[in-house]
């Protein structure tokens, strides 16, 4: 296949693009390096199947005369922690209509990355994609990336039903690994990492009880190959993640990093009133029943926490050592 990747030189763009090329396929990758980097996808400059645009998918112009099968579309905007809102709006908005409107066009198929985020304050975990979507109240910045998300699925599916859009949706559950951004926009686990590399306090945002449920990247990689080379998943929702028992509390995150680059130190720890940020909420559970997505594609996490990490971490030191 020629498949369209947009956010090409981010984490999760980068590390698909490699496994999608192994696999002989084909790769036209879009990325504006807002977030992405140019060093995650040099290794491909001399690939044959490789071609890189440098541009913004919020341009309808950039899309105009690219021919692929698939359209990947990972390019983003997060959660407005140290941002205005507006942008993460408006811009996820701006990029997938002009995604939809090429797919609908040339009759081919998106996937699209939507995030666990949208399942929100939802106490009832796992979340399985029938799971009720709640969030919290408008005036709090944090909801506006989930609600981005939210919309964009409703979009493609409206789209769907009215147009017949070949669509698959997928929900990710705090990917990590090699090529992740090394700031806060890569996750606690990138800026952990950093911290403990250099014997400084670990900044933990409330009282670190929250917990999540992190996935390794080559992971999430075959999560969505599947997605991509199985007519099965056509027009499906899914869950990519780990198992929901690596769930782990950011605390204990925290101490588990810091053990893994500093050996047996007592853990350096700052505890961040969420008040720091405004008027913020937080998600207390995040755990995944990945169940269909294993009994409709096959898939299987090869990757626990500490193995994924240890790999992660190898990476991250090489880089900034």
């Amino acid at each position: 296949m020629k498949i369209l990747i947009t956010g090409v030189a981010g984490f999760v763009g980068s590390n698909l693009a490699e496994r999608l090329l192994e696999l002989g396929h084909k790769i036209v990758g879009i990325d504006n390096l807002s977030y992405g980097e140019r060093r995650n996808i040099e290794k491909f400059k001399t690939v044959e199947n490789f071609e890189f645009i440098n541009g913004d998918v919020c341009n309808p112009m950039l899309l105009k005369d690219i021919k692929v099968d698939l359209i990947v579309h990972l390019a983003s905007q997060k959660i407005p922690r140290y941002s205005n809102s507006l942008r993460t709006l408006e811009e996820n908005n701006i990029m997938l209509k002009n995604v939809i409107q090429k797919c609908k066009q040339d009759k081919i198929r998106v996937l699209f990355s939507s995030t666990s985020d949208v399942y929100g304050k939802n106490p009832q975990v796992p979340f399985h994609e029938e799971s009720n979507l709640v969030l919290g109240p408008t005036d709090v910045k944090r909801w506006a990336y989930a609600t981005s998300k939210i919309y964009s699925e409703h979009l493609i599916i409206a789209n769907h039903e009215e147009y017949d859009l070949p669509y698959t949706i997928v929900r990710f559950f705090g990917s990590y690994g090699e090529n992740q951004n090394l700031t806060w926009w890569g996750g606690p686990q990138s800026g952990f990492i950093t911290k403990a590399y250099n014997n400084e306090a670990i900044s933990i945002h409330g009282d670190g009880k929250q917990t999540r449920t992190f996935t390794y990247v080559q992971d999430t990689v075959q999560a969505l190959v599947l997605c991509i080379e199985k007519e099965r998943a056509v027009n499906q929702v899914y869950n990519i993640a780990s198992e929901p028992d690596e769930e782990v509390t950011i605390l204990d995150l925290a101490k588990k990093i810091w053990f893994l680059v500093r050996n047996e130190e007592e853990p350096k720890l700052e505890f961040i009133p969420y008040e720091t940020f405004g008027k913020y909420e937080d998600v207390i559970r995040r755990v995944p029943d990945i169940s269909k997505i294993k009994r409709e594609l096959g898939y299987k996490p090869q990757y626990n926490l500490t193995d994924g990490l240890k790999r992660t971490i190898d990476w991250q030191l090489k880089l900034i050592g």
